[in-house]
């Protein structure tokens, strides 16, 4: 029943947010489509609190105004909002499958994010050299997600070239992040599970190293403390009381 509620409420909010950030691409500034973004994500996180009962732990320093790549397990539609509930304004790149929602590609564009077939391939080179000649001068994080899609629960796939593209051109930091997120938000399913849900900020790896060494360590990196934060919150039990149907 939570899980039905939250659903109804989750798509609600997003819709309203969705027409107040439409209205505001008219504005000459993209700040307040960005502000209307942050709002959204943090009703979001509040929303999976009070209504579902998935806590949001967040272990290590969020890199909040800093110029470094933040590259994110990706396991549940959840974790874009929860990135920037926890660290404000970001920046950000997202495949192009969300344009299929009314309204959002034009705010995604109007925030400055960029949209890309499929973050790493080759069909997306121009597409991440855009993102790439405009990050060299915005100050905020840069997201992506190396895997250039969700992954299940255990499950890693193969990390893409995008994200060693952006750590060599950019010369900066990569703050890996690992999360057990799908075990409260499975990807693709309408029933969510209460319980604490964990996103991990790693040490930065520093920027220099060759794509041989960067992408391996990267990956695992990741993986290894993605596995053990799954293993601890099967450990926890997959719910607290009781699947929130």
């Amino acid at each position: 029943m939570r899980s039905t509620v939250f659903n109804i409420l989750f798509y609600a909010c997003l819709a309203v947010f969705v027409l107040i950030a439409a209205a505001l691409t008219l504005q000459p500034s993209p700040r307040p489509v960005r502000a209307v973004m942050r709002t959204a994500c943090r009703t979001v996180r509040g929303l999976m609190r009070w209504v579902l009962g998935i806590r949001i732990q967040v272990r290590g320093t969020p890199p909040a105004g800093q110029p470094v790549i933040i590259a994110s397990k990706h396991q549940s539609w959840a974790d874009g909002f929860m990135m920037m509930a926890v660290t404000g304004d970001i920046n950000f790149i997202i495949g192009t499958a969300i344009a299929k929602f009314p309204l959002v590609g034009r705010i995604v564009a109007r925030s400055g994010a960029t949209m890309v077939n499929s973050p790493g391939d080759r069909a997306s080179d121009q597409s991440m050299q855009d993102v790439l000649n405009r990050a060299a001068d915005d100050p905020r994080p840069l997201l992506i997600y190396p895997e250039g899609n969700l992954a299940a629960v255990g499950e890693a796939k193969r990390y893409r070239k995008g994200v060693h593209l952006m750590y060599e051109t950019l010369n900066r930091p990569v703050v890996p992040v690992a999360t057990n997120m799908g075990l409260r938000w499975p990807k693709n399913e309408w029933v969510k599970h209460p319980g604490p849900a964990v996103i991990a900020f790693l040490d930065p790896i520093p920027p220099g190293l060759p794509r041989d060494a960067f992408l391996p360590r990267l990956m695992t990196t990741i993986e290894t403390r993605t596995r053990a934060l799954e293993a601890e919150g099967l450990a926890q039990g997959r719910t607290d009381t009781e699947t929130v149907s």
